[in-house]
C-alpha cells in the first residue's frame, strides 16, 4: 500500500519533538508522500524547509481564510517558483463564527469580512491558474459562495482537492472539472451520518486521504494529536462504506493522487 497524506500541517510545533519518529511511522503504516498546505504566513519558510529536508514532503502555497487580513501576493510570489511546491491553497472560504472574523479583521459587518475573504480566495486562485498548480480549498458554512466561485475558475485550473469535505451535496458538482473530495479521520465519527452517506455518491476516482494533522484525529484517538500514521484507520471505515476490499481502494484512491499531482 502506497498512499500520501494530501493534507497534514507538519509545519506544526506539536511535531517538532518527535517529527523522525512520526514520519517513520507513517511510512511504516504505508503513507510515502505528504502534501504541507500553507494555512499561516508564519509557517511557510519551516513548510518549504521540511520539503527540502525529506524527500517524501512537498508543500503548498496558500493563505487560510481565516487569515485574508494577512494576504499579501508579493511575499508568496518566490515560493511558486519552487520545485516542491505543487499546489496553492489552502485557500477558501470560512463563514464560521463570524462575530470572531469581524474583530480580527478589523471591520464592521460580516459583509466586509465575506468581501475580503472572496477577494483573496479569487487572488489565489487566479496564482493557481497561472502557474498551473492544483487548489486546495478550504470551505466552512460557505458552500454556496464558494460553488459560484469555483464554478467560473474551474474551467481555467488544473483541478483541485475540497479538503475536509464537509458533505454538502451540491459541491459533487464539482467532479467533473478535476476536483477531488479529500476525506480524513471526521469520517470515523460517531456523528458524521451525513459524511457516511454521501461517500457513496462520490465517484471513485474523485477520492483522497489526508489527516488534517494535528487536528482531527480519528477514532479512536478523536482529541488527540492527529498524525499521518492514522490514515489506514480512515481508508478502513472508507472500505466498510463502500463495500471495497481495503487494497483495491488504495490503489484507486494512490492513482487519483497521481492524476492530480503527478508522480511525486
Amino acid at each position: 500500500m502506497q498512499l500520501c497524506d494530501t493534507h497534514c500541517h507538519l509545519d506544526d510545533e506539536r511535531f517538532i519533538e518527535d517529527f523522525p519518529l512520526m514520519i517513520e511511522r507513517a511510512k511504516s503504516a504505508g503513507i510515502v508522500r505528504f502534501i504541507i498546505p500553507a494555512a499561516d504566513p508564519k509557517d511557510l519558510k519551516r513548510a518549504q524547509e521540511l520539503a527540502h529536508t525529506y524527500d517524501e514532503i512537498y508543500f503548498a502555497l496558500g493563505l487560510h481564510p481565516d487569515l485574508a487580513y494577512l494576504y499579501e501576493e508579493e511575499s508568496l510570489l518566490p515560493f511558486l517558483s519552487d520545485s516542491k511546491c505543487i499546489a496553492v491553497g489552502e485557500c477558501g472560504l470560512d463563514y464560521y463564527r463570524m462575530e470572531d472574523k469581524i474583530a480580527k479583521f478589523g471591520v464592521e459587518s460580516e459583509a466586509e469580512v465575506k468581501r475580503k475573504q472572496k477577494e483573496v480566495f479569487i487572488a489565489q486562485i487566479n496564482l493557481a491558474i497561472e502557474y498551473q498548480k492544483p487548489l486546495i480549498v478550504h470551505i466552512r458554512d460557505a458552500s454556496l459562495d464558494s460553488l459560484e466561485i469555483l464554478s467560473n475558475f474551474a474551467p481555467k485550473l488544473k483541478g483541485g482537492i475540497l479538503h475536509c469535505f464537509n458533505a454538502d451535496f451540491q459541491l459533487l458538482a464539482l467532479a467533473k472539472f478535476n476536483f477531488y473530495y479529500g476525506i480524513g479521520g471526521v469520517l470515523t465519527f460517531k456523528n458524521a451520518r451525513k459524511l457516511v452517506e454521501i461517500i457513496p455518491k462520490i465517484p471513485l476516482e474523485s477520492l483522497l486521504l489526508e489527516t488534517d494533522a494535528p487536528y482531527l484525529a480519528p477514532h479512536p484517538y478523536r482529541g488527540k494529536r492527529n498524525e499521518p500514521s492514522f490514515i489506514p484507520l480512515v481508508l478502513e471505515r472508507m472500505s466498510e462504506i463502500l463495500n471495497l476490499p481495503k487494497e483495491t481502494l488504495a490503489t484507486q484512491i494512490h492513482q487519483n493522487t497521481t492524476r492530480l499531482f503527478g508522480t511525486l
